[in-house]
């Protein structure tokens, strides 16, 4: 899904004369979904979020924690969800903001959920700060929806912008939390169910064992897994998984 955000010049704004929309190349992953969320210990996060897409319960949610533990796929996903249900929405990564102005940020006060990921990556530019300082304002007198992720907290990020930080705080603010061991194993099983496959318990603990145990990372390998064992049309045992990685390195 392409999502296409507004983002009409100033002067233009003045004489409501708006711009045709800039279709940033963004695009929200193939098959992100709540289903295909494994929660862990992170079952509140999930049903939050769930119910912001719906336009229920809080309309603004700040999620924060390390890499890998879903923020990306939650914000993703509520964009899907509602998306579905007919609602505009805009899903804004901003580790990528190096590529574009802080003017993205116009308009998106028009559309039903604003989903902005990676706030860390702006915490050096001014700029972007106040942009989304005034974003924030408008999102709320227009009665919108935003989804916030960042891997810290609001005040732990170093802004430059006191106001913006209370702005962050105005909502939810949940913290993901990392997964023990037995949750990543299961994780691992849930993520192979949900592309069709069984993933014997044997190589899940090996995979686990020998691989960086950050669940994002362990997921990308079983997705690599999969498309190496659908093309040699074999099970995922462990002699198979060792020779695939290696091959693979």
């Amino acid at each position: 899904m392409r999502v296409a955000i507004t983002a009409p010049l100033k002067r233009v704004r003045q004489t409501m004369d708006f711009l045709p929309q800039l279709a940033l190349d963004i695009r929200l992953g193939s098959g992100v979904s709540f289903e295909g969320f494994y929660p862990g210990a992170n079952e509140q996060a999930l049903t939050v979020v769930r119910e912001l897409a719906a336009g229920r319960g809080e309309p603004f949610l700040y999620l924060h924690g390390a890499a890998g533990l879903g923020k990306s796929h939650l914000l993703q996903a509520a964009c899907q969800a509602a998306a579905r249900d007919g609602a505009a929405v805009a899903y804004l990564p901003l580790s990528e903001a190096a590529q574009w102005s802080p003017e993205v940020l116009d308009g998106l006060e028009s559309l039903s959920l604003v989903a902005i990921d990676d706030l860390q990556c702006v915490a050096d530019k001014p700029e972007w700060q106040e942009a989304l300082f005034h974003l924030y304002n408008r999102l709320r007198d227009a009665s919108a929806r935003l989804l916030v992720a960042a891997d810290r907290r609001p005040a732990e990020l170093g802004l430059a912008l006191p106001d913006l930080v209370s702005r962050l705080q105005w909502g939810l603010v949940l913290r993901l939390e990392d997964l023990d061991d037995q949750q990543k194993l299961e994780g691992l099983r849930f993520r192979a169910r949900c592309r069709g496959f069984e993933l014997p318990q044997e190589t899940a603990q090996y995979l686990l064992a020998h691989y960086p145990r950050q669940l994002g990372t362990l997921f990308g390998l079983l997705d690599r897994l999969d498309e190496a064992s659908l093309m040699a049309q074999r099970r995922l045992t462990i002699p198979f998984v060792k020779k695939a990685l290696e091959t693979a390195e």
